[in-house]
């Protein structure tokens, strides 16, 4: 019973955490997470299941000296120690997925099988192979308004049902430009954006660079001076 108490409460904790972190994040539409971000929110964590199983030792144990700093350091401890340990094990796992993901499937994403691409261009959708297999996604193109490089994740920017949505993705901006080369109006524009060239409602600017504007948001998306030819390429031809 004891051990299975020590089990089910990081559980619980760590489903309660990042289900109201999910929610408030969706709420307050915050996308900019960064990898000091989910550090900070992972030793919370820690802090949290170090904090409770000290309250809980007063239900499952008869020791007198239960509630002091003694007790409350040696929580925290294994905490933090267990807690570390499982990350290390988690990172170690999705390396070696990875490896093993990408091994098996760069063919498929650099050079994809004619009949793919050509069934995926009818509907507007292609199937994104992300760093790990669990985080794969399928992308409605035409609902794509830009993309976002955040450290090690991209931020999808998508406007659908007649709203504004982001998601954050677990790929890299060059992984997922390299995944969609079937569509040319969806345009590698910066080295942090991609663009979906039929959403642009305006842009401003000169030879140095443009700011792309939508009508979907106030959010724009700066056209840098290295990819200006290949912009205004597929920006004057009809889409």
């Amino acid at each position: 019973m004891i051990c299975s108490l020590h089990a089910l409460l990081p559980a619980l904790i760590v489903f309660g955490y990042i289900s109201i972190l999910g929610h408030i994040r969706e709420k307050l539409q915050i996308s900019d997470w960064t990898l000091k971000k989910e550090l900070l929110n992972v030793a919370l964590i820690f802090l949290m299941i170090g904090l409770a199983s000290f309250l809980l030792r007063g239900l499952i144990y008869t020791n007198p000296d239960n509630i002091s700093w003694y007790y409350l350091f040696i929580e925290m401890r294994n905490a933090y120690l267990a807690g570390i340990i499982f990350c290390i094990y988690l990172v170690a796992a999705q390396v070696y997925f990875k490896a093993n993901v990408n091994e098996k499937t760069a063919h498929k994403v650099i050079d994809p099988p004619a009949e793919r691409v050509k069934e995926e261009s009818k509907s507007s959708s292609v199937f994104i192979k992300a760093h790990v297999r669990i985080d794969d996604f399928r992308l409605q193109v035409d609902d794509l308004l830009f993309a976002r490089a955040e450290g090690n994740y991209v931020i999808i920017y998508i406007f659908k049902d007649g709203r504004l949505q982001n998601e954050l993705k677990r790929i890299s901006l060059k992984h997922l430009e390299t995944q969609v080369a079937a569509y040319p109006y969806l345009l590698r524009c910066h080295r942090a954006y991609l663009l979906n060239i039929k959403r642009v409602a305006k842009l401003a600017g000169n030879s140095q660079g443009y700011s792309i504007s939508f009508e979907e948001t106030e959010d724009k998306v700066p056209v840098s001076r290295t990819y200006l030819n290949r912009f205004d390429q597929i920006y004057n031809q009809p889409l």
